[in-house]
């Protein structure tokens, strides 16, 4: 028998609620563990028997960092349920888990759970066994970044789920969309997560909401990075499909349209995390600096201007600049020259001084160094520094440069 897709078997269910204490709260997490507590543990699990472990508003990271390792550990299908807010570290530009006692900035990266402690225990697990279904509320900061480069976990992992701006002052979110799980579970149905998800959605809303559907093989739009070896296994009767060199995809299963159909509808996150899935790919299977992986990054720095952050798409077009330069080609070569253009004009987009004033220097070295074929160019980076060196952030900001 099937539930959701898992061999029914003993598996894993961890429910994670928590959000920061007083002023600093955007959601009502822990409003979603009664209803899904009230979920038969194996419905939870995706088993014919689980563990059910709740969190309900940890204070410290290392605790839910045990509690997610000992999950991880046990045998069978594992789906953890995480209700709670999204924070951006400015210092590393890491997104974090708030926790009760996360109340500030400046304590986040103490007081908090890095998201990226919990990609790296769920990577260790057989990919198809692990399943993450989030309702969240980012913050501010966290959001503009996720509308951009959506949320990974890695290739393997389902993941489920829907992030919300922060809401008005002196409002707080309801965690709508597993609150919407759960009722369906509890009045009997039972169908596979990636329709449940589709269902929970369409109730919870709203309409600006990041809903990320990534990984689930039987209704995944975009093919799932598989290894050549891999790929083989699957085909025992066919011959060999041939792999594109520019993405690392079969020639038959190419990514990049559904990746850009999906951006286009405005689905920005679910764009952004699939990109970021399939650069880890061709970072393991081709290598640091492989073409392979540059086309990623450049596809991820297109997807960020798609999604209006001229920052971030400025800051990966340097990036595949400086990846090309490495490999040893040329600074005539077209693609180097395409890639330094493209940072250049995305620069020149912002309309926030502090970031144009960060982003300049490395952009104007790069500049020096691929001068391109438009005349004026290096001399325009120069200009516009010395126009915002001039001008008091506050004049500056919002003006176009």
């Amino acid at each position: 028998m099937l539930i959701n897709g898992e061999d029914m078997g003993s598996g894993t269910a961890l429910l994670i609620a928590a959000a920061p204490a007083g002023k600093g709260c955007l959601i009502d997490a822990t409003s979603a563990l009664p209803t899904l507590a009230a979920v038969p543990p194996g419905v939870l699990a995706g088993a014919a028997a689980a563990t059910l472990v709740e969190l309900a508003d940890p204070t410290d990271p290392q605790t839910v960092l045990t509690r997610i390792r000992a999950a991880a550990a046990a045998p069978g299908p594992l789906t953890l349920y995480i209700a709670g807010q999204l924070h951006l570290d400015h210092k590393q530009r890491l997104i974090h888990l708030a926790l009760a006692r996360t109340t500030t900035p400046a304590t986040l990266r103490y007081t908090a759970l890095p998201w990226h402690w919990l990609a790296s225990e769920l990577k260790l697990r057989r990919p198809g066994s692990t399943t993450v279904v989030i309702d969240t509320v980012a913050a501010q900061d966290a959001w503009q970044q996720l509308r951009a480069e959506g949320l990974v976990l890695g290739y393997g992992i389902r993941l489920y789920g829907r992030i919300v701006p922060p809401p008005p002052r002196r409002q707080i979110a309801e965690p709508a969309y597993l609150k919407a799980f759960a009722a369906a579970w509890r009045s009997g149905l039972n169908p596979p997560l990636a329709r449940l998800h589709e269902q929970a959605a369409a109730q919870a809303g709203p309409d600006d909401a990041l809903f990320l559907s990534i990984g689930d093989p039987a209704t995944l739009s975009v093919p799932s990075p598989v290894a050549p070896a891999a790929q083989a296994a699957q085909q025992p009767h066919q011959a060999p499909v041939p792999v594109a060199e520019t993405t690392g995809a079969t020639a038959e299963e190419d990514p990049l349209p559904a990746i850009l159909a999906a951006a286009q509808a405005g689905r920005h996150g679910e764009a952004a995390s699939l990109a970021a899935i399939w650069e880890g790919w061709a970072l393991r299977t081709y290598g640091v600096g492989s073409v392979q992986a540059i086309h990623w990054l450049e596809v991820r720095a297109d997807l960020a201007r798609l999604a209006d952050d001229p920052a971030r798409s400025c800051e990966l077009w340097m990036a595949a600049a400086d990846a090309r330069l490495a490999r040893q080609q040329p600074p005539d070569d077209p693609a180097v020259e395409s890639a330094v253009d493209r940072a250049h004009h995305q620069w020149q987009q912002l309309r926030d001084p502090q970031r144009a004033r960060e982003l300049g220097p490395p952009l104007d070295a790069l500049r020096h160094h691929v001068p391109g074929r438009r005349p004026g160019a290096v001399d325009a980076v120069r200009h516009r520094l010395e126009l915002l060196d001039t001008q008091p952030p506050a004049t500056a900001r919002g003006a176009a440069p």
